[in-house]
């Protein structure tokens, strides 16, 4: 397995003492019956949420942070 696919299978509390703080988790949620897009820390830490997913990407990258997608 390559450094890239070891990183893929990685868990949130592995990826974070592993010192990826760069990055922020987007993914669907629903609340009060409504879909929205969650952000996360690297420690899976929810930060914020979002009624679209576009409006969380640029916020994460307005915050020089990497995006990931999570499903």
């Amino acid at each position: 397995m390559n450094q890239s696919e070891r990183i893929r299978h990685m868990s949130i509390k592995e990826l974070t003492l592993f010192g990826i703080q760069d990055v922020a988790y987007v993914k669907r949620a629903i609340g009060d019956g409504e879909v929205g897009y969650s952000v996360h820390a690297a420690d899976g830490t929810q930060i914020a949420i979002f009624p679209n997913r576009e409006l969380a990407m640029v916020t994460v990258r307005h915050h020089d942070l990497e995006p990931l997608s999570v499903h």
